[in-house]
C-alpha cells in the first residue's frame, strides 16, 4: 500500500510539474505582448499572430500524437514531447525579430502538440473512475499555480529583463519535468494492440467523431478555447492602458486569479465526483460567462477587477477540472489519447482563429467586444453541454470520500488494473463504438449513441 500511495504520489507531481510548464509558457504570451509590439514595432493586431503560430503548429500534431500514446505509451509521448519543449523555450530566448519569436512559437506549438493531452489521457489510465476528478484536480492545480507563481514571476521577470527571460525559466522547469517523466513514471499499458497506419488513425477519429457525445466534447473544446482566447489576450493590455494597472499590480492580479484555482481546481473535481460532472460544468459555465462579462465593465477601482476575477479564475477551474474528468469517461482507455488528442488540436485551432479575431474586435471595440463575444461563446458551450453530452458517473459510483482515504484509492485502483507493466482498461464498447465509463471497475454493458 505504501508502495502504491508513494508510486501515486510521483506521478502527481511528475504530471503537476509537467502541467505547471506547459500552461505557464503559455499563458506568459499575453502579458509581454505589450513589450513584443515596442520591441519590434508591431500593432495590437499583429501581436495575436503569437497565439495563433503556437495553436496552428500544435493542431496538426496533436492529431499525431493521440494514435501514437494510445498505442506505444503516454510516457514515450510525454519523453519526446518534455524534451522538444525544453528546447523550443531555449529558443525564445535568442529570438531576435518578431518573425524569429513567431517561429519560435511556433517550435514550442510542435512540442506542445506531441504533449498534447498526455497527462489528463494518464490520470485516466492511472487512477479509477471515482477519483479521476480529485486526480485531475490536482494535476491541472499545475495550471492554477502557474498563474499564482509562474505567470507573476514572468510578468516580473519580463519587466526587469526583458519579454525573452520568461521563457528560459520556463525552459528550466520543463527540463526538470523531463527528468520525472524519464526516471519515475510508471508506464502504464492502455490496451490498443493493433498495428498503427495513417488509415486506421483517420479511421479511429473518423468513429469519434460519428458519435454524439464524443463529437460534442470536441465541440465543446473549440467553444472553450475560443473563449478563452476572446477574453484573455487582450486583459493585460487593456489593463495596462485603460485601468492604471502596472507590471506589480497585473502581477498581483495573477496571483489572486492562481490562488482562486488552486481552491476551485481540486474542489470542483471533488464536487463533480460527488455531484455528477454535467451540472457542475453548467454551472461554472454560467458563472464564467457572467464574471467575463462583469469585468469589462467593473468600475475603475482595481479593488473591484481583482474581486471579479478571482471569481472569473475559480469558475474556469472548476469547469477545467470537472470536464477534463469527464473527458476521459467517454471513452474506454484505447481510445482516451486519442479523444483527447483530437480535442486539443481542435481547441489549439479554435485558438488559433480566436485570437485573430480577438485582435480585430479590441482594436474596433475594445476590451468590451472581446468580453461580450466570450461570454456569448461561453453560454453557448453550456448549451452545447446540456444538450448533447451524458452524466458519465452514476450515481453508485460516487465516492464521498476523496482526500485522505488512502485505503479505498488502493483498493480501487488494485481493482483496476495491475502494476507499472499491466493492462489498464476502462473495458466496454465495440471497436467503434466507445462506452461510457462511469465506475470504478469495467464498464457493464454498452451504450450506444
Amino acid at each position: 500500500m505504501r508502495r502504491r500511495l508513494s508510486t501515486d504520489h510521483l506521478v502527481l507531481l511528475t504530471l503537476w510539474l509537467l502541467i505547471f510548464s506547459l500552461a505557464s509558457q503559455f499563458m506568459i504570451v499575453a502579458p509581454i505582448l505589450p513589450q513584443v509590439g515596442a520591441a519590434f514595432a508591431v500593432d495590437d493586431a499583429k501581436l495575436g499572430l503569437l497565439a495563433s503560430a503556437y495553436g496552428y503548429a500544435l493542431a496538426p500534431l496533436a492529431l499525431l500524437s493521440g494514435p501514437f500514446s494510445d498505442r506505444y505509451g503516454r510516457r514515450r509521448m510525454m519523453r519526446l514531447g518534455t524534451l522538444l519543449m525544453t528546447a523550443a523555450l531555449a529558443c525564445h530566448g535568442v529570438a531576435w525579430s518578431f518573425a524569429s519569436l513567431l517561429a519560435a512559437r511556433a517550435f514550442a506549438g510542435v512540442a506542445g502538440g506531441v504533449l498534447s493531452g498526455t497527462a489528463v489521457a494518464y490520470v485516466g489510465d492511472h487512477f479509477p473512475a471515482q477519483r479521476r476528478g480529485w486526480a485531475n484536480g490536482w494535476v491541472m492545480s499545475g495550471l492554477a499555480v502557474g498563474q499564482i507563481a509562474g505567470l507573476p514571476v514572468g510578468t516580473l521577470m519580463a519587466g526587469r529583463f526583458g519579454f525573452r527571460s520568461p521563457f528560459l525559466f520556463f525552459a528550466v522547469t520543463m527540463g526538470l519535468a523531463g527528468v520525472l517523466v524519464w526516471t519515475v513514471l510508471p508506464a502504464v499499458a492502455v490496451g490498443r494492440e493493433e498495428a498503427l497506419s495513417w488509415r486506421r488513425a483517420v479511421g479511429h477519429y473518423g468513429d469519434l467523431l460519428r458519435h454524439t457525445r464524443t463529437a460534442a466534447a470536441v465541440g465543446v473544446y473549440v467553444l472553450v478555447f475560443f473563449g478563452m482566447a476572446a477574453y484573455s489576450l487582450y486583459l493585460p493590455a487593456w489593463l495596462l492602458a485603460d485601468r492604471g494597472f502596472n507590471h506589480r499590480s497585473l502581477a498581483l492580479l495573477f496571483v489572486v486569479g492562481g490562488a482562486a484555482n488552486v481552491v476551485a481546481g481540486p474542489w470542483g473535481g471533488i464536487l463533480s465526483d460527488r455531484l455528477g460532472r454535467k451540472g457542475t460544468v453548467l454551472g461554472s459555465s454560467l458563472l464564467l460567462a457572467a464574471t467575463v462579462t462583469a469585468l469589462a465593465l467593473v468600475p475603475t477601482g482595481q479593488i473591484w477587477v481583482f474581486l471579479v476575477f478571482f471569481l472569473l479564475s475559480a469558475a474556469g477551474a472548476a469547469r477545467s477540472s470537472s470536464f477534463q474528468a469527464w473527458m476521459t469517461e467517454l471513452v474506454p482507455g484505447r481510445r482516451r489519447g486519442s479523444l483527447m488528442s483530437l480535442a486539443m488540436a481542435s481547441g489549439q485551432l479554435s485558438l488559433a482563429v480566436g485570437a485573430g479575431v480577438a485582435g480585430s474586435v479590441y482594436a474596433r471595440a475594445g476590451y468590451l467586444g472581446d468580453a461580450v463575444l466570450a461570454a456569448l461563446v461561453t453560454v453557448a458551450t453550456a448549451l452545447l453541454v446540456a444538450v448533447a453530452l451524458p452524466e458519465t458517473l452514476r450515481a453508485s459510483s460516487r465516492t464521498t470520500q476523496h482526500v485522505g482515504d488512502v485505503q479505498t484509492q488502493s483498493a480501487a485502483q488494485g481493482k483496476q488494473g495491475g502494476e507499472e507493466g499491466g493492462e489498464q482498461q476502462d473495458g466496454g464498447g465495440e471497436e467503434g463504438l466507445p462506452a461510457v465509463d462511469g465506475g470504478g471497475s469495467a464498464v457493464g454493458g454498452q451504450e450506444t449513441v
